[in-house]
């Protein structure tokens, strides 16, 4: 149900009709008025939480419009049985609800035509197409927003003028509130009717396909990053975006979802959605010349066709997972591993992708994660746990929160000399096993209990003035970056594509206020308070960046944290034992590993409080190099050189199909070297069709 409110929510709407139906038996106006109202409450706050509920009603035949529907129903049962049958307020509720429902289905026509016409072939970001073509405002969000509610609810005002009449003996209250649900409806489908054509719709796909045509035949893109995926994938997409940004190259992103470009995150890159595969593979996208991958999804075939640009799976993390060594790999013309890990996987699988044909670039998403230990003198070392969830089944391997959870943050919490302890679970921690909740929710109170304790001992003191002055600042910059980001509806796709060209200084700006924000949250606590961190801010690798070690679990989070150099642990949940562990899992290979008692925690105490003496700083150096490549030159600069070398083989390949053409080879004929060009269809379809 997502929420307790909700689940109350859903119990009152479903308790409220059986006690609309015994009202109308019994029949009590005031208590079919209370069911109603309780029911009309209900179902509206379950609309505005966007339910589970709601959805799965209409999928059993009991869905929005029904729900209206049973309710007058019952109102019509309710005058019957106060002998009201033959009365002329009966008779118009009757016909009230009638015309009421009739109308429903020109309204409804209207706002899929309206929302039909206004759905572009395309829709984009940073990219101008308001100088090449009209798009006019969308519609005012009131009347198409939850349009079908709204309509639905108009009849509020004739159901309570029946109620009130009946109750009153005075037919003409209902007969008022029967003309103000007509007057609205009408009205309200009248107002759709002016937005169905002429100046509020854009122009057709032909017309847009042209101008965004002419807006890359001005751009000139390079490199494209190209993604196609669920809603819940597009965070693969956002872990790209930054290296894009700062690409030698000229970048796009092309994405084949709009619900992914509902969720992508703030960027300076152009951005292309195209839905339909036609519309795509007849696109003029011929000064590409290398295309990065981020998933293995069946629509990349609608790029990988086009033979003149060369086409590269960069993947969206680097792991010892069976996905990081897909078959499907072996399409691309290269593939991107961060270090010789990613290269020697291929090779142990062995499904067909060749040692010739892999390129280490590290991991240029990691350039955030600082090395070394944290500076300040007689500072309170800190420990972050940063365990993943319980996942899709109960193996105990998955996290550590089930059974070494505790045991791992009382020996922390409880050490001397004293560590700060940052307890940062996965988001979704909890969300499908109970037991995971319960362990997460005891491990909070246990980290806020011993920071409360901590808080009353006279050993650790707090400079108060100071962080009264971080929190000032905190707010401030959050007002600023609310400022600058804004909560105002861009409207529908139409209106978003047209004015949703970033702003530079504004962006530069919020990226700078954040970095400012994460260094006053620092400031506005003592150093040495515990702490559970949860939600999307400081993020993850801000938390690595002032903490002196990391306990966590077998997830790429330890990959990432290996960038930083600095000790770490990781749970062997599910008991394979230390060698056995190291054995399937790379990334343990320099790691302390723990048993569920955690009594293994002192050695990476004593690494953590004695550098000189970490046995195996080494190891992770060793094993850094391995995952991730070499520290110089930077994963940017060796990503930008693999983008550049490839584009050169692109040109070299370009060059050597036109010269046969000119030359007139064999079996030679232009169509056979470029691809195709703009056709007549422009049907929104993903077929790949001939070629």
């Amino acid at each position: 149900m997502g929420s307790a409110a909700e689940l109350a929510a859903a119990v009152l709407m479903m308790l409220g009709f059986p006690c609309l139906m015994l009202a109308a038996l019994v029949p009590s106006v005031p208590a079919f008025a209370a069911a109603a109202a309780v029911t009309y409450l209900a179902d509206h706050y379950l609309h505005r939480r966007g339910s589970y509920l709601i959805n799965r009603l209409g999928k059993v035949r009991a869905g929005l419009s029904i729900r209206f529907l049973i309710r007058q129903l019952l109102l019509v049962l309710l005058l019957a049985r106060l002998s009201l049958a033959d009365n002329l307020i009966s008779y118009g509720a009757i016909a009230c609800f009638i015309a009421f429902f009739g109308l429903q289905a020109p309204h409804g026509a209207l706002t899929t035509l309206i929302r039909n016409r206004r759905r572009m072939p395309v829709a984009t970001r940073n990219i101008d197409l308001a100088s090449r073509i009209r798009i006019p405002d969308a519609p005012p969000r009131g009347l198409l927003h939850r349009s079908s509610e709204k309509m639905l609810h108009l009849d509020l005002a004739a159901v309570a003028g029946v109620l009130a009449a009946a109750y009153t003996e005075h037919p003409v209250i209902g007969f008022a509130g029967i003309g103000v649900t007509m007057v609205l409806a009408v009205g309200y489908v009248l107002a759709l009717v002016p937005l169905v054509r002429g100046r509020r719709i854009p122009p057709n796909a032909e017309k847009v396909l042209a101008a965004v045509d002419d807006w890359l035949a001005e751009y000139r893109p390079e490199t494209v990053l190209y993604f196609s995926g669920s809603r819940d994938s597009a965070y693969q997409v956002n872990m790209w975006l930054e290296t894009m940004e700062q690409l030698g190259s000229r970048p796009l992103v092309v994405l084949r979802e709009r619900v992914i470009l509902s969720n992508l995150a703030p960027t300076t890159v152009p951005v292309l959605c195209v839905p339909g595969g036609v519309h795509l593979m007849n696109m003029d996208l011929s000064s590409v010349r290398v295309a990065l991958y981020a998933a293995n999804v069946g629509k990349n075939i609608h790029l990988l066709r086009v033979p003149t640009m060369k086409h590269v799976f960069i993947g969206h993390g680097d792991s010892d997972k069976l996905a990081s060594v897909n078959p499907f790999s072996k399409v691309y013309d290269e593939v991107w591993t961060a270090g010789r890990a990613g290269r020697d996987r291929y090779a142990i699988a062995d499904v067909g992708v060749r040692d010739d044909d892999i390129v280490e670039v590290g991991r240029p998403q990691l350039a955030p994660i600082r090395t070394g230990v944290p500076a300040g003198p007689g500072r309170c070392p800190t420990v972050l746990y940063a365990p993943t969830w319980e996942g899709w089944d109960d193996n105990p391997g998955n996290t550590s929160i089930l059974l070494a959870g505790e045991n791992i943050v009382r020996t922390l919490v409880t050490a001397d000399p004293p560590v700060r302890v940052l307890y940062k679970p996965h988001p979704f921690t909890g969300t499908r096993s109970a037991q995971a909740k319960a362990a997460h929710r005891r491990i909070t109170a246990l980290v806020e209990q011993s920071a409360a304790a901590r808080a009353g001992d006279a050993r650790f003191t707090a400079d108060a003035a100071a962080q009264t002055a971080a929190k000032a600042e905190l707010a401030r910059i959050e007002a600023r970056i609310a400022e600058l980001t804004g909560t105002a509806d861009r409207g529908d796709e139409a209106e978003a594509s047209r004015d949703g060209v970033v702003d530079v200084a504004k962006h530069t700006e919020v990226a700078r206020l954040r970095a400012e924000w994460d260094d006053a949250y620092w400031r506005s606590f003592p150093a040495w308070e515990h702490r559970v961190i949860t939600g999307a801010q400081p993020r993850l690798y801000d938390c690595f960046n002032v903490s002196d070690a990391m306990v966590s679990d077998i997830s790429s989070v330890v990959s990432d944290f290996i960038a930083s150099g600095k000790p770490y642990a990781v749970t062997d949940s599910a008991e394979l034992g230390a060698e056995e562990f190291k054995r399937q899992n790379t990334a343990v290979r320099a790691a302390v590993i723990l048993s569920n008692d955690a009594t293994e925690l002192g050695g990476l105490l004593a690494a953590v409080r004695d550098p000189a003496g970490d046995a195996l700083a080494d190891d992770r150096g060793e094993l850094k190099r391995y995952l991730l490549g070499p520290d110089e030159p930077t994963s940017r600069e060796q990503f930008d050189a693999a983008v550049a070398a490839l584009a050169g083989k692109a040109e070299t390949r370009n060059a050597g199909q036109e010269s046969r053409i000119v030359v007139g080879g064999p079996d030679v004929e232009p169509a056979d070297a470029l691809p195709a060009q703009r056709t007549g269809s422009v049907g929104d379809t993903d077929s790949v069709g001939a070629g």
